[in-house]
């Protein structure tokens, strides 16, 4: 299908902002670089593109979690006399040449946008930066979602880390000596000559979702907002974070994923106001250990780019790919609507289905159970994952199911295999979580809530079994793995 013919329009030097997974105006690179010229016309792109969405298994709660972000951008754009303009395309194979043509009849002398270091992503971008080239058109990609930037913590013999705490300690090193610095947002500018696309309340196409009253309260758009959580988590939990992020009862993380992943704020905020609040504060072991988590982000976008393979739903430790993966799909359905007997597993896949979102800890726990327990793909529930989640990001998600299955670069080892039910009374031993999504549990004691089945099937619950006999399955799992350990 040929692009659309775009009506032509003679502008002063315009540049266009391509925005992907950064929709702020403050610490962005490519908007601070685009307006760098006080007088030239400044647009905004986004492109909509259900289709390729589709393809990546983009949730609908992210969806409409990024629809609602950029509505609140665009009324912040338009303070700045920055027009917005929706570019709809299936996917990219058709995006490219829309944006081509459009930057064609609009007179635009370049493009800015954040690198991207996905495969298909980069793949697209090389065939745009072709296209506007060829028109005279010149692009400028700039690097945003690290803090820092890949290809710039390698070891001693320039290859890229496959090992945190090493990647951990080089990061820290850099970070020390070159301060980080974040970038105003930009100034208001001439009027603009283009007309922003009026952005109705939904998607287009995408059907108002039942959970969105609840969606709407839990996670609030626009960048006063995400800032307003980032000050209240570091002035308020941060101190307490090492010692209260493995209980989900207790809102003791930052939450502040899904505006990470949508770019609302950077990683590079977040570290600055961490580092900020350190500074004045003692006894500050659990902004140190948020910042771990921080450099966890860095890493695994750098284990993407180093080894690609990982974007073609291939494990990282190849061999693995020969361990006979079950694709059972009573037990996989059971697992997704937690249903499978095990409480704390329940809950967590509950509190996924209704939130978009899960606690950190317990993506570890229904990630470690689905492969290790179920011997079930660990490629089948970082899909999932990705369906359902408001936070989804391929390299994170990747690496932390790859992380649970042991097919990972510095993974858990293959024998670390965690007891469910162990894990419940660890992360949950009041049962406050269990109660709040497993509410046919809610009457039993802190005791039995975590086995309520331990002394044999009690027809007064209306709760399943466990489907699966973790001893066992344990020791089948072993078996699986040491088969592929050579002797």
């Amino acid at each position: 299908m040929a692009p659309r013919a775009w009506s032509r329009l003679v502008v002063a030097e315009h540049r266009v902002v391509w925005l992907r997974n950064d929709l702020r105006l403050a610490d962005h690179p490519a908007l601070h670089r685009a307006c760098d010229d006080s007088q030239a016309q400044v647009t905004a792109l986004y492109a909509y593109t259900p289709g390729q969405w589709r393809q990546h298994d983009m949730s609908l709660v992210r969806q409409d979690f990024e629809w609602r972000q950029l509505r609140a951008l665009a009324t912040s754009l338009a303070e700045l006399n920055i027009a917005l303009v929706v570019i709809e395309a299936n996917d990219y194979a058709t995006l490219v040449p829309e944006i081509v043509a459009w930057c064609q009849s609009h007179q635009v002398s370049a493009l800015y946008a954040h690198e991207a270091y996905e495969l298909n992503e980069q793949a697209r971008d090389k065939h745009l930066q072709q296209g506007l080239h060829a028109q005279g058109i010149a692009t400028h990609w700039l690097h945003d979602s690290c803090i820092i930037t890949p290809g710039q913590v390698l070891t001693g013999d320039g290859r890229f880390y496959t090992v945190f705490t090493p990647f951990k300690r080089n990061w820290l090193a850099q970070l020390a000596a070159h301060q980080v610095q974040l970038l105003p947002p930009p100034s208001k500018r001439p009027a603009p000559a283009i007309q922003s696309t009026a952005l109705s309340a939904s998607a287009p196409g995408l059907a108002r979702d039942a959970r969105q009253p609840l969606l709407d309260t839990l996670w609030p758009v626009g960048e006063r907002e995400a800032h307003k959580r980032l000050a209240q988590f570091i002035a308020d939990d941060g101190r307490r974070y090492k010692d209260q992020r493995d209980f989900p009862a207790i809102n003791g993380t930052s939450t502040l994923s899904p505006y990470l992943a949508a770019g609302v704020l950077s990683a590079r905020q977040c570290l600055v106001a961490a580092e900020q609040h350190k500074r004045h504060h003692a006894d500050q072991q659990g902004l140190d250990t948020w910042i771990s988590e921080l450099c966890w982000r860095d890493f695994y976008k750098h284990i993407l780019t180093g080894f690609p393979h990982v974007c073609r739903h291939q494990a990282f430790k190849r061999d693995t790919d020969r361990l006979p993966w079950s694709t059972h799909e009573a037990h996989f359905a059971a697992w997704c609507a937690g249903q499978t007997g095990f409480p704390i597993v329940d809950a967590a896949m509950r509190q996924l289905n209704e939130t978009g979102w899960m606690h950190n800890r317990l993506r570890m726990i229904v990630a470690m159970f689905l492969t290790k327990d179920l011997f079930i793909d660990w490629r089948l529930g970082e899909r999932y994952f990705m369906q359902q989640l408001i936070d989804g990001d391929l390299s994170a998600n990747n690496g932390g199911w790859q992380w649970s299955a042991s097919t990972g670069n510095d993974a858990a080892p293959y024998f670390r295999i965690f007891n469910p039910f162990l894990q419940s009374k660890k992360c949950d031993p009041d049962g406050a979580f269990i109660r709040q999504f497993v509410p046919e549990l809610a009457h039993l004691d802190a005791k039995r809530i975590h086995e309520p089945h331990a002394k044999g099937r009690d027809v007064r619950l209306a709760y399943p079994l466990p489907i699966v006999d973790h001893g066992k399955a344990r020791l089948d799992t072993l078996a699986y793995f040491k088969a592929l350990t050579p002797p």
